[in-house]
């Protein structure tokens, strides 16, 4: 069983940490250490209050056939940054992108947004590093 939150730890830290590196409006304070704790911080609340959260929301998750379960991830993470000070997530600019043809306007990324991208981004990261040691 510790094996198993350790695992968890370490593919949450590596899945904030990412985040982080990607997404321009999430970023922490204060290294390596604060990062360590806002992950443990972040698994706790994953683990104690997020089945209580899907319980409690399991109507309107089953008449959205599951989509508002994003919209409890993006809870879990905004309840992370009230604890934990040193984990900061804010809009931005995106400056936009153009490549060959593709394009994607410049746009302002409101709070909200950058919390839904922040959480998807979690959640991938995380899903992804299962996948590969369950291999």
């Amino acid at each position: 069983m510790f094996k198993k939150y350790l695992r968890l730890y370490l593919i949450n830290l590596a899945a904030v940490a990412s985040t982080a590196y990607v997404i321009e409006g999430v970023s922490y304070q204060g290294g390596f250490r604060s990062l360590a704790w806002i992950t443990l911080i972040f698994l706790l609340v994953e683990t104690f209050l997020k089945p209580l959260a899907k319980l409690l929301l399991l109507p309107i998750n089953l008449l959205t056939l599951g989509v508002f379960r994003w919209v409890i991830n993006v809870l879990v993470l905004y309840l992370v940054t009230r604890i934990t000070p040193e984990l900061i997530i804010k809009s931005f600019y995106f400056d936009g992108f153009n490549s060959q043809g593709f394009s994607i306007p410049a746009i302002n990324i409101s709070l909200f947004w950058v919390f839904v991208l922040a959480s998807f981004s979690i959640s991938l990261v995380a899903a992804i590093f299962i996948w590969l040691i369950k291999k």
